[in-house]
């Protein structure tokens, strides 16, 4: 059984609620992914970051990759693609900027850095958005046309992604889709894939919301799925 979590955002109450709560399961869980948004607009993302790299005893050390708050970070301190943060000072503004530099030192974006874009294991893809980037955010209202691509892209059966902080399980029964590349000389010819059925999946939110957070649980050899609510004090 896989846990996957995504959204934690700082919240370290909320982190510590859902792992108190996989303890409490009946099956045994072999494999922690955090999809993204470790860190947050939170004094606490330090002690979350702290909490994730040092598990307790019986705890698994989780697997993580970098989300949208993780790349305004890389922003911020200058090692990302867009040096001047645009993207977060639209969204929040000064205050927000001045914010997230004091919630998270350099030396926890140097150890962000080190982790992951995402994971393919088995025929999932596990992402915070999707394989075209951090910020690419699906949702049930997503067209069908662009899930089927955004799976097309990996060839995997289930893409799990936190990026929307929806729990949902979309399911692709049938369709097509057709690309052909175009040069000054000719057009190559096309190319129809047809999927069998396949799945975008939500994994919802653990952080964002106050004392309400919800992840995803997996069992890849049984296709078995199940979303869980778990609430705290905030």
């Amino acid at each position: 059984m896989w846990a996957i979590l995504s959204g934690i955002e700082g919240n370290l109450k909320a982190y510590e609620a859902v792992m108190n709560d996989l303890k409490q399961q009946n099956f045994p869980i072999e494999e922690l992914y955090i999809l993204g948004d470790l860190v947050g607009l939170n004094p606490q993302s330090e002690a979350v970051v702290e909490r994730v790299r040092e598990p307790q005893t019986g705890e698994l050390t989780p697997q993580v990759c970098i989300g949208w708050w993780e790349e305004q970070c890389f922003n911020l301190y200058g090692l990302g693609g867009n040096v001047e943060a645009t993207e977060l000072r639209e969204k929040y503004g000064a205050d927000g900027v001045k914010l997230l530099w004091d919630c998270v030192s350099r030396e926890t974006v140097q150890w962000l850095r080190q982790q992951h874009f995402g994971f393919f294991e088995l025929d999932c893809l596990l992402i915070h958005g999707s394989s075209v980037s951090v910020g690419d955010e699906l949702t049930p209202q997503t067209p069908p046309w662009t899930l089927l691509d955004r799976l097309q892209r990996v060839e995997a059966n289930r893409l799990f992604c936190g990026r929307s902080g929806l729990t949902f399980q979309y399911e692709l029964q049938t369709g097509s889709i057709s690309s052909s590349v175009l040069t000054l000389n000719e057009q190559q010819p096309t190319q129809t894939f047809t999927p069998s059925k396949k799945q975008v999946i939500g994994v919802g939110n653990v952080g964002r919301e106050s004392g309400k957070a919800t992840y995803t649980l997996y069992n890849p050899g049984a296709d078995f799925l199940k979303f869980k609510t778990v609430s705290y004090s905030p």
